[in-house]
Parts: C-alpha cells; structure tokens; sequence
C-alpha cells in the first residue's frame, strides 16, 4: 500500500496569467499557497484473484480490465502516460469537496502520480511532479487549465510562480518571519458556497476573452507585484492586502461574466458590509469557495453574516505532494 498526500491550494493573485495562451505572449506571474487540507490516493497492487484487474474507487467505484476502459479521466492518463498497465487498487479521498475552486483535481494528478513512482519504487522531484501532472492535463487529458495548481500542490508553501514563454517556470518560496505569517493566516477566511463546478468550462470563456482584456490582464500582472511588496514589508498593514484583494475581484470578474453570479455577488457584497477589507471566489469562478480578508475583531460579525455558509478553518502547507505511507505489497 502506498498513500500519497497531496495539498489543496489557495491563488491571491495572476490567476490567468498561468494559462498557455497567455504566458506564451506575454510571462505570467501567479502568488499563492498550499494549505492544510489534502488530497489522499492509495495505490496497491491488486492479488490476482478478481473477475477484474483495476478497482479505482472515488464518488464512484469502477472495476476494469484494460487501462483504456478507466472512465476517471486523470486515472486513465496518468497510467497511459506512465505506461503502467498492472493491475491496481486505487482509492481517493479529500478533505474538502471537489470543483471548488482549491486546485483538487490538479492535487489528484500529482497526488496519483506521485504514488505510482513510488509503487514502481522511484523518487519524483518536485519540478518533475509538476510538470508531469501539467502534460497529463494540458496534452494528454486536453483539459482548459493553468499551471498554478500542479505546481503549488506539489511543492507546498506560500509561493511567487513566473511563468516564462518558453514553458518553463521559476518559483520563489515568500521568506517571511513567523509573526507575519501568523498575523497573515489570522486575517484569512475561508467561506463555502456549497456550489460546485466544472472550472475548466469557466476557464475557456476566459481564454477566449484574453486578448479583448489586455488592459485587465496587466493590471492583474501589476497587483501581483503589488501583493508581493506588501506582503513581505513587515511595515505595511496586513489590510492593504485585502483592499488590494477587492480591486482584484473586481478585475477578475471582468474577465467573463461566468466567473460570478447574483448569489456569488451577494455573498461578497454581505462580506465587505460586515467589514471584509476584500476578497474573491477561488478558482476559475463560478462557485466553490469564496476567502476574505477581514481584521480578527471584525470576523465574529463576517461569520455572523455569512452563517448559512461553512466556514473552514485552515494553515498554510509547506511540504507539498508527499508519501506518508509505503509498504509496497508483491502481487505482480
């Protein structure tokens, strides 16, 4: 048996530029962390005792014979891509829901991939987890999305990603000290819309509005930037963060009009007039989860507000993609 443990994500800003038919033109640039809930995949190798050879089980369960018969799409790809065609067990479960707009069905490939180096008995790094879970997802599965979330799912930490035209990327780990990261993590809230998604249907209307949002693009290139310097000056107010958030938000939903809806703009506006210094919905848009900057003394009245929704309590994850279990069985 063989467990892998994946972070979910959370992206602050340059969401969009982490796409291909962007950062090929013009570089993108993304910030953003992994956090304390995760993706969990168990790989073993199944005893040759069944009417079956691959049991993948998830919200659904499946039972197949041939790779090519997998309906889950990253399981099928994955193994394709890896050639890996022996029988396996594989089991899913997450901390949080999926298509929710925290990076899980990127924390799934990598999650998967880096369990079944391990069960062939090899080591991944990071950069290679990254970037092999990006080509399962962009090449092989033909799926609309970034690059962010492979990679912040498997390096973990609070992170500065630049996206270069050539299809490399450059990663910069965000060298805070301990009273800023905690007075950071205690401005953040995490909301639950309890809607669910599809992002990468969300994400091809943005694609296709790209070069009619330029002026938007570079605007969010700059706060980007912007976060950055705040962030990491121990001097500037954690709430410049948040007022840069809300500018943010408002750029972001420009970008098409699937990223948000009246439910999704009630929710936000019920935030900020309960003392939200700023926010956004995470992810492609159109549901998920929706985090808020707010000042502690003012998150009872947030909370308050918003108590329909479930709030999620959360740190930040700084070990990304790993294996907490390996005991390879030795079934063949």
């Amino acid at each position: 048996m063989i467990i892998s443990r994946t972070p979910f994500r959370i992206s602050f800003f340059g969401g969009g530029t982490d796409y291909p038919a962007w950062y090929h033109k013009y570089g993108g640039m993304v910030l953003g962390t992994a956090i304390d809930k995760y993706c969990y995949i168990s790989v073993r190798r199944l005893p040759p005792f069944f009417q079956y050879k691959h049991r993948i089980v998830y919200s659904q369960m499946e039972h197949a014979n041939e790779v090519s018969e997998i309906r889950h799409p990253a399981v099928r790809g994955v193994l394709e891509t890896l050639g890996v065609y022996e029988g396996l067990e594989i089991h899913h479960d997450g901390d949080l829901p999926a298509r929710s707009g925290l990076g899980s069905s990127s924390s799934f490939t990598v999650g998967f991939i880096n369990a079944l180096r391990a069960l062939q008995g090899g080591i991944i790094s990071k950069k290679d987890l990254a970037n092999l879970a990006i080509h399962v997802e962009q090449k092989i599965l033909k799926e609309t999305v970034g690059c962010q979330d492979q990679i912040l799912s498997a390096y973990g930490g609070f992170n500065l990603i630049e996206f270069r035209t050539d299809d490399t990327f450059d990663l910069t780990p965000l060298v805070l000290k301990k009273d800023r990261v905690d007075e950071f993590q205690r401005h953040m809230m995490l909301f639950f819309t309890g809607i669910t998604r599809v992002a990468s249907e969300i994400a091809k209307t943005q694609i296709q509005n790209l070069e009619h949002r330029i002026h938007e693009i570079n605007r969010i290139h700059e706060m980007t930037k912007e976060a950055v310097n705040i962030i990491t000056n121990d001097n500037t107010p954690e709430c410049e963060f948040g007022k840069l958030l809300h500018e943010y938000w408002r750029y972001k939903r420009s970008l098409s009009d699937k990223v948000s809806n009246p439910t999704i703009d009630r929710i936000y506006e019920a935030a900020i007039e309960a003392g939200a210094d700023g926010g956004k919905l995470l992810g492609a848009g159109g549901g998920g989860f929706m985090l808020f900057f707010v000042k502690p003394e003012l998150q009872g009245k947030v909370r308050e507000k918003l108590k329909d929704l479930t709030c999620v309590q959360f740190r930040l994850d700084y070990s990304g993609s790993k294996i907490v279990i390996y005991e390879p069985n030795n079934f063949q």
